[in-house]
């Protein structure tokens, strides 16, 4: 990909960032397309001399087409990405991640792009029942959320049936890593639990933490995006990206207890609607289409982003009495 230029939409945001960067590493040159809503030029700091951004919404098509011309390979991450959210306001996560889609597919064939990577998500799937999840499951989406990600899938997949238009789909599981913010609403559930152990602050977890995830680190999403540009005979394909590996909540919330030096234990909520009970995928696609294969475990990934909260937040010890 050196000398080539990508577009990474939402490339401000946290995922976004890090391909940004890994594609920097690369040679790459890089566009980026953000409205900045939840993304933030911090995230970029130290490649701002490096890279073109334009700021724009991708429900304006005229912006898309504009971010894509001259473009060999798109990283589509932008999206309106909160499942309670989407829950709450589908009108706008629709008019995102299902306007919004439309209209990059349409200005990435328009403006020849070689290659469409589509940043898609685990939440397609829904309660299976079945562990670990096979990209041949029947997609049961239980959010809005869900159904726009399943909606993008499907014309990406046409577009490349129709229109020749190259696209891979990721189906990320549960990303986590430095630059996630954790003030958010709708915070991802590790950057939110070490923020407020570091703060001493006793988190929730909602139903009886025995729900499972598939945690994966950031750094490890980026390279699976690169390879998903690169691979040769995957375009209209889907994969899973995650670890493969299965955590429930209590083991988690044990292993930062442990990384933060935090003792008590957690408060206790009621379930929350569209929570999906367990997830774990089956990883054996990526790993002999693509040639991903995780670098990091969780343990190693969480060691990095706690190193990097506590650094961002000031604090140099474990908190005393706790």
């Amino acid at each position: 990909m050196k000398g080539e230029l990508a577009l990474v939409t939402g490339g401000a945001g946290f995922i976004g960032s890090h391909l940004v960067r890994a594609l920097t590493a690369q040679g790459a040159r890089v566009r980026i397309l953000d409205n900045f809503s939840s993304g933030s030029r911090t995230n970029l700091s130290g490649m701002e001399h490096s890279l073109e951004v334009q700021e724009g919404d991708i429900r304006n098509a005229i912006a898309c087409r504009n971010a894509c011309r001259g473009v060999q390979y798109v990283f589509h991450l932008a999206a309106y990405i909160s499942v309670p959210g989407s829950i709450q306001d589908p009108v706008t996560a629709d008019s995102v991640n299902i306007g919004g889609t439309l209209n990059l597919l349409m200005a990435a064939r328009d403006c020849r792009v070689r290659r469409f990577v589509f940043s898609s998500s685990a939440a397609v799937y829904g309660e299976t029942g079945t562990t670990p999840i096979p990209e041949t499951t029947l997609p049961r989406p239980l959010s809005p959320y869900g159904v726009e990600k399943l909606y993008g899938e499907h014309m990406a997949r046409l577009y490349h049936a129709l229109h020749g238009l190259e696209t891979v789909c990721l189906r990320y599981f549960n990303v986590y890593g430095p630059g996630q913010n954790p003030a958010s609403e709708y915070a991802a559930v590790i950057p939110r639990f070490i923020a407020m152990l570091l703060e001493g602050k006793t988190p929730t977890i909602f139903g009886d933490g025995e729900q499972t995830r598939d945690f994966l680190f950031v750094e490890d999403v980026a390279c699976a995006n690169l390879r998903a540009a690169q691979a040769q005979g995957v375009a209209g394909e889907v994969f899973n990206v995650a670890s493969g590996v299965s955590t429930s909540l209590n083991a988690l919330y044990d292993a930062l207890k442990r990384g933060t030096g935090f003792r008590k234990k957690a408060l206790r909520g009621p379930e929350r609607p569209g929570d999906i009970r367990h997830s774990c995928a089956d990883t054996t696609r990526a790993r002999e289409m693509l040639g991903f294969t995780p670098q990091f475990d969780l343990a190693a990934g969480l060691a990095r982003t706690i190193a990097y909260y506590r650094e961002r937040a000031g604090v140099r010890a474990s908190p005393a009495g706790r």
